[in-house]
């Protein structure tokens, strides 16, 4: 009986452990069932998705730079194709031994590692960086036999940014490099993160920056079909990359390269624009560099030697060099006088070499005096005492408020980045820019030198070019741009930059008389020598803008000052005097006298844009010395200089 209840309990607990397996066995079939319809249903298309793109990859298609011409379509920077051999330092255990490994397949120079260490510097490691550029089909095909050796490194071809002209107006193109990080944190937060996938260069400055929206295009993508290891089995589809515009520039290369030439080794800047348009026909900072040198990366030696110089040949003195104004700015201290009422045209004043403020002599830089001068005569023999009284007379407010109408001490608004504003002073400037109360007091005895633009007054020659412009545009006031049109790389439209107007900034007759005595300056002033037999009537304006105050009992002498504190040479010019087509603002840094070193590039500018001509080469070497205030030699007709000029400069397609 015992065991028959024995064989019973056993039978139960058989039954409650089968049926709790067979409740497991369903619970669970159930859930294999639910994850099945999970994944095959809910999750269908996501899943179908993922397993697309494990076995298809995007790729990126980096578009063509788009190319910048001059005004007359001379090609200014363009892209040629090249092999890079290319490293990824990530990939490599010992770099240094690899690439002393690497030059022995190809020549590795010393720049080369330069660069490629800088650029290591400021990339990330697992980016692949260019070692070598420009390889030849030699030099491939040395590296793709040995290949093998070197994991981490290959080949690849790109597409390199070429600047045929080198220096030449190298301030206005301007450069492009590869993105930093900041730059790429920038564009990654930005709308256009999409179109620069694959893209490891950008404008870094000129037009190549201020306009890289334009030039550079739109980027394609590649679908592509992988392999279990990632290789690339076949395209799938593609999507091609659309070139970047074209830029015209307003500029004329050849009247660049002339200016350019006229300053030689001299430090400077000159602008010169259509006062009708605001276009700029030749926009120049010197010295100059070679923006090709930043495409493949430049090297920290040659960083380091454009960046220490003391002539600073990467500050573009033509948008960001501020100088005083000197004697140029008189013209528009006369029209003050007249929009104020201040003066009137005939009214005189007796010279005697000074004038006495404060117990303060301030001189007149011719010994003795002019005499009994009116406006007239003080602008043509450009007579100190005349401004400073009459600055005496206006204040500086009444100054300011005036001279900021013709866009002193304000961003002209020009097209390209890194414009600075200058300095026109003021009582409430000078509130504000100092923090002692002694210093914030603006003394009457501060006014004087302004008249005759020195003091606080500093102004860049874009500034200056543009109120000169407005001037013979007889008081309109242009927005002055470098970039004519920008044409549509698949339709060929061409958008032109549309001109800025304003109203009139001074009463025409007022102007009327200021650009007589201009057009007096230089037929019988202060520049008449280097406009002597010029075939058309021209206003212009001398100026000597001092570098180093000197004291009352000194006497300036060139000769015993130190090169670079000796004064600023400037001229402001414009003409035809009747319907100026042209308006120039320029300055040769420590030459001395405007009349001597800046009037004969202006009449040479003139001349070019006026009269087809271009100076003959001896004209050129001596206005170069300061020899040759009005043209020597033979002049030779713009159409009939060869381009381009030496045989040094490379033309735009021999890449």
């Amino acid at each position: 009986m015992t065991e028959l209840r024995n064989v019973e309990a056993d039978l139960s607990r058989f039954r409650s452990r089968l049926l709790v397996a067979n409740i497991v066995v369903v619970v669970c079939f159930l859930l294999v069932v639910s994850r099945l319809v999970y994944l095959q249903v809910v999750r269908h298309d996501d899943l179908l998705e993922q397993a697309e793109n494990n076995r298809t990859a995007i790729v990126p298609i980096v578009p063509n730079r788009g190319f910048i011409l001059d005004r007359n379509g001379i090609v200014l920077a363009n892209n040629y194709s090249a092999y890079t051999l290319e490293v990824t330092p990530a990939k490599i255990v010992n770099l240094e031994q690899t690439i002393d490994a690497l030059s022995q397949v190809v020549e590795i120079s010393l720049r080369d590692r330069r660069r490629f260490k800088k650029l290591l510097d400021e990339s990330k490691s697992f980016e692949s960086l260019p070692l070598r550029n420009r390889l030849t089909d030699e030099e491939v095909a040395k590296f793709a036999a040995q290949r093998y050796r070197f994991p981490g490194v290959d080949i690849k071809a790109r597409l390199f940014r070429n600047y045929p002209y080198g220096e030449l107006a190298s301030h206005v193109i301007g450069y492009i490099g590869r993105i930093n990080q900041s730059e790429k944190e920038k564009i990654d937060d930005s709308e256009d993160a999409d179109n620069y996938r694959g893209t490891e260069y950008i404008g870094k400055l000129g037009i190549e920056q201020s306009f890289e929206s334009q030039l550079h295009g739109t980027t394609g993508v590649d679908s592509v079909e992988t392999s279990a290891g990632g290789r690339a089995m076949r395209r799938l589809a593609s999507s091609p990359a659309t070139p970047g515009n074209t830029v015209k520039l307003s500029i004329d290369i050849k009247l660049q390269h002339l200016v350019e030439e006229l300053f030689g080794e001299r430090r400077g800047a000159l602008v010169a624009l259509d006062p009708r348009t605001g276009e700029i026909l030749a926009f120049v900072s010197k010295p100059t560099f070679d923006p090709n040198l930043f495409v493949d990366g430049i090297d920290s030696e040659s960083w380091q030697a454009l960046n220490e110089s003391i002539d600073k040949p990467l500050l573009n003195r033509a948008l960001r060099g501020t100088y005083p104004p000197g004697s140029t700015y008189k013209p528009f201290m006369a029209l003050t006088a007249l929009e104020t009422g201040v003066r009137r045209p005939e009214q005189s004043i007796f010279d005697p070499g000074y004038f006495m403020f404060g117990g303060h002599r301030f001189r007149d830089d011719k010994e003795g005096g002019h005499g009994t001068v009116n406006m007239y005569q003080a602008i043509v023999q450009s007579c100190d005492t005349y401004f400073y009284m009459l600055a005496n007379d206006l204040g500086v407010d009444r100054i300011h408020a005036q001279m900021q109408r013709f866009g002193f001490g304000e961003l002209t608004g020009i097209d390209i980045e890194g414009e600075v504003r200058g300095l026109l002073p003021s009582t409430d400037w000078k509130r504000k820019a100092y923090k002692r109360a002694d210093q914030q007091k603006w003394y009457a005895g501060e006014t004087i030198s302004l008249g005759i633009g020195q003091g606080y007054n500093s102004f860049t020659m874009l500034q200056l070019a543009s109120a000169t412009g407005t001037l013979a545009n007889n008081g309109i006031r242009m927005k002055p741009h470098l970039v004519k049109e920008v044409v549509n790389i698949l339709t060929h439209a061409p958008t032109t930059v549309q001109e800025s107007v304003s109203e009139a900034v001074a009463k025409p007759a007022n102007i009327a008389i200021i650009k007589n005595a201009m057009v007096g300056v230089n037929l019988e002033g202060t520049s008449s020598a280097s406009f002597r037999g010029a075939p058309y009537t021209s206003g212009g304006k001398t100026g000597t803008a001092q570098v180093v105050q000197i004291k009352q009992n000194e006497k300036y002498v060139a000769s015993r000052t130190q090169e670079r504190l000796r004064d600023h040479a400037l001229f402001t010019a414009f003409a035809p005097a009747e319907e100026p087509k042209i308006a120039l603002a320029m300055v040769v840094e420590n030459a001395g006298f405007g009349a001597k070193y800046s009037a004969p590039i202006a009449r040479r500018v003139l001349d070019y844009w006026l009269l087809g001509q271009y100076p003959s080469k001896e004209d050129i070497e001596a206005v170069q010395k300061g020899q040759a205030p009005s043209p020597i030699g033979k002049p030779r007709k713009v159409a009939e200089v060869p381009w381009p000029p030496g045989a040094a400069l490379a033309k735009a397609d021999d890449h």
